[in-house]
């Protein structure tokens, strides 16, 4: 008795093997893309492991010192300016008083604040289309960090348009002229990268 009480679990367990298979062999994120101008940008399927750690040290150190003052995300997260424009920027600041374009599917508006980390497939696209698209939705902090050189450009919007505020190296203390809780040790943000 105890033997076929066996046997039908075994079979229950065999009922279910296609739909394992069939899970194991789709993806489980969403395809991802971006759209920029009405041009769709279809962005890799995972970033680099070094790409990740960085998002999350960048989270971390943000959070740390502006949490409850705002909110910080990071992708895959919908940013949607418009019609003709969709972004999924790697780390995403809204302060507490541009909390309304917070919707659940997705970011509605400009956030405050937009990161992106340089990959050599990213690099041009962040550099140039994402700063023009940036810069026209008013976003006031455009940061666009080189993970290679360890340096984090800051881009500032002043009278409608990006001013490199400053760029950090190891050594430097990034701070923001227009988000006062923001305090990152650049030697900190880059130290798991260094230990290899």
């Amino acid at each position: 008795m105890g033997e076929n009480k066996r046997l039908k679990q075994v079979e229950k367990v065999k009922e279910h093997t296609e739909e394992y298979e069939e899970a194991r062999l789709q993806p489980l994120i969403e395809e991802r893309y971006e759209i920029i101008n009405g041009v769709r940008y279809d962005l890799k399927p995972s970033p680099t492991f070094n790409h990740q750690v960085l998002v999350t040290q960048l989270l971390n150190r943000i959070y740390s010192t502006c949490y409850p003052s705002s909110t910080v995300v990071v992708a895959p997260m919908d940013v949607h300016l418009d019609e003709e424009n969709t972004v999924q920027p790697d780390v995403i600041y809204i302060s507490n008083e541009n909390h309304d374009i917070i919707q659940n599917q997705r970011i509605e508006g400009p956030p405050d604040l937009l990161v992106e980390i340089l990959s050599p497939s990213t690099s041009k696209k962040d550099k140039i289309l994402k700063k023009e698209l940036y810069e026209r939705f008013g976003i006031k902090e455009y940061w666009i960090v080189d993970p290679v050189h360890h340096i984090i450009d800051q881009l500032v919007l002043e009278k409608q348009h990006y001013v490199l505020h400053a760029s950090y190296g190891l050594g430097d203390k990034l701070s923001s002229p227009q988000f006062s809780c923001i305090s990152i040790d650049m030697n900190k943000l880059y130290e798991p990268l260094l230990k290899k």
